[in-house]
């Protein structure tokens, strides 16, 4: 089961000042059109042999356009034995645009 985060959740959170890595799994041009600033790129194909990239100790959101493939991802690092905290966006980079920031564009 993947534990998910709303927007308004994260953003209230990044605000507070939590140390929270994000981790975007969508495509360098998906990425290159849009982002939650802050985000560190790393394409779902890429997870398996960039997975040493992220910080175990951290909190970790990952997410992608509406959450689907960072679903994927989490369930590949569970597997994988990952030992951080990892949340899905729930409904992806979409939802930051919907619920916390309307300049984010949507595709």
């Amino acid at each position: 089961m993947v534990e998910e985060i709303s927007a308004t959740e994260l953003k209230a959170r990044m605000d507070n000042g939590d140390d929270i890595q994000l981790i975007d799994v969508r495509q360098p041009d998906e990425f290159a059109f849009c982002k939650i600033n802050g985000s560190k790129l790393i394409p779902l194909g890429e997870i398996p042999a960039r997975i040493s990239e992220i910080d175990e100790t951290r909190v970790t959101v990952i997410h992608c356009k509406m959450g689907g493939r960072s679903a994927k991802a989490i369930e590949f690092m569970k597997a994988s034995g990952f030992k951080g905290e990892l949340k899905n966006l729930r409904g992806g980079i979409t939802a930051w645009s919907n619920e916390v920031d309307p300049k984010v564009p949507k595709y």
